[in-house]
């Protein structure tokens, strides 16, 4: 749902009173997010537990929550917070973690399907965080019990509850059953 017709920058958009609104940014346009429903933070959660952990284990590099946010583009502005995301070691900043947005794509970046989202509007995002630079987006779907794997230049693939979810070259070791996200 789009906010208001000014443009907004970056800046002006981490400066907006904290009221519980979970806004995002696209080509300077803001745009006001629902607050998540039970299903939707539990596989979020879940999703985000089994990422973490590994990552922290395995010293990969650094897994975000869903209010984190990651300016993808300047003049007009982008900004987007997925629902949990990877940054490798090698691509965060050298200096301490920036109290503002991230400058930069994630290397992951999950997104759980609401009940409000449209699939234009996923298949929007999706193509937003790929052509940003995000190597593989996520996308979990609770009504359809499903995870659809994007990946830069290869066809998406749909999981189901009887697969696994591994990390591939961007989260090496990492692998999920399809089945423990919805539980």
């Amino acid at each position: 749902m789009r906010v208001k017709k000014k443009w907004f920058t970056a800046e002006e958009l981490v400066r907006l009173p904290s009221d519980g609104r979970r806004l995002e940014l696209v080509k300077g346009e803001l745009y006001e997010m629902p607050p998540a429903g039970g299903r939707h933070g539990n596989v979020a959660s879940n999703l985000l537990i089994a990422l973490g952990s590994h990552v922290r284990h395995s010293r990969l590099g650094r897994a975000f929550a869903a209010e984190t946010g990651f300016t993808l583009a300047r003049n007009p502005d982008t900004v987007l917070a997925p629902d949990a995301s990877f940054v490798s070691y090698n691509r965060l900043p050298e200096e301490d973690m920036p109290i503002s947005y991230l400058e930069l794509a994630p290397d992951l970046a999950v997104e759980v399907k609401s009940p409000s989202d449209s699939n234009r509007e996923v298949r929007e995002k999706t193509e937003r965080w790929l052509a940003a630079g995000t190597s593989v987006v996520w996308v979990v779907d609770p009504g359809d019990r499903t995870v659809t794997v994007h990946e830069q230049g290869q066809s998406p693939q749909v999981l189901t509850e009887s697969e696994s979810l591994t990390g591939g070259a961007v989260v090496p070791g990492f692998q999920v059953s399809v089945r423990e996200l919805f539980q």
